[in-house]
């Protein structure tokens, strides 16, 4: 796995997955002893993004395996200037042993990872977030001891995280059911991927309109902000097009198992796709959820650089 690019969870099989996974819980379970992993290493970290959970959980992590980072934002660089992402791309290539890049264009990430040989890791696109995605199995795992025969819902729009964990559940046999209003259902192409590799696990992934058809059997219930980063202008549209239905109430969760777990990548847009007493709630895991990217992407750090 060592200088792969990690750019959507659809370029990894299952063992890999896992693997990164289990090099997640071995480096959290060694605790301070792993600060050797990445001496002598140095690796960028760009946003076109604002960003609080990615960006500090990927130095923290950095650090704690005892290597070195900058932070750099899209407009301190000369991206920001009009030079290319080839350009760049090859620059960097020359500095560091590893770029960790937030964009808006997922085409950005394949044009950077096309011109640098150093591994490149997407830590957000408009298409794909495989670190949050997969920091969240990991969460799941380490919470119910297992991934498959689980059911995830994921309530409101079908997002760049909902692309991740389709692909993802898909592949490790988590069964998903997706409830979003129309025009804002996950992208086709994506679907299709994710419904081909459920075909080989064995698992269910599908797409229906009713939140509480999502939710009945569901072992956790996701969701996301209806307002992602770039989609301002689009609020109140999107607002009138997911409100009330698609927001996770009390009521919605009472349709699940009794145990069912609540899920966000967070930030969350409180009294929009959640309300307080779900977030706050006995059955809110969002502060364990963030605190696992941390350990994710020790253990991906590990096996990429």
């Amino acid at each position: 796995m060592k200088g792969r690019d990690f750019l959507t969870l659809g370029d990894f099989s299952a063992e890999e997955l896992w693997a990164i996974m289990k090099e997640a819980l071995r480096l959290e379970q060694l605790g301070g002893s792993v600060s050797e992993i990445l001496k002598g290493k140095f690796l960028v970290l760009i946003f076109q993004k604002p960003s609080t959970r990615t960006r500090i959980s990927f130095e923290a992590a950095i650090k704690q395996l005892g290597g070195e980072c900058v932070s750099l934002g899209w407009s301190e660089m000369q991206l920001g200037r009009g030079e290319t992402i080839a350009d760049t791309a090859r620059t960097l290539d020359r500095y560091a042993d590893g770029i960790v890049a937030r964009v808006f264009s997922h085409g950005h990430l394949v044009e950077m990872a096309e011109y640098a040989a150093i591994p490149v890791v997407n830590a957000l696109s408009d298409l794909y977030h495989p670190c949050q995605a997969l920091s969240d199995f990991l969460t799941i795992y380490k919470k119910l001891g297992k991934l498959e025969g689980v059911k995830l819902a994921w309530i409101g729009d079908g997002d760049n995280v909902c692309h991740s964990l389709l692909l993802g559940c898909s592949k490790l046999g988590v069964d998903m059911s997706v409830a979003s209003p129309p025009g804002f259902e996950p992208k086709g192409e994506v679907l299709q991927a994710a419904q081909r590799e459920s075909r080989k696990s064995g698992c269910k992934i599908e797409v229906v309109r009713e939140p509480e058809a999502a939710v009945r059997g569901a072992d956790i219930i996701y969701t996301d902000t209806f307002i992602s980063m770039g989609l301002d202008e689009e609020r109140q549209r999107r607002l009138q097009a997911f409100l009330p239905k698609y927001q996770v109430t009390l009521k919605l969760l009472q349709l699940a198992n009794p145990d069912c777990l609540f899920m966000h990548c967070l930030p969350a847009h409180r009294g929009e796709e959640v309300v307080d007493e779900v977030l706050d709630g006995p059955h809110s895991i969002v502060w364990f959820q963030a605190e696992n990217r941390m350990h994710l992407q020790r253990g991906l750090l590990s096996l990429l650089i």
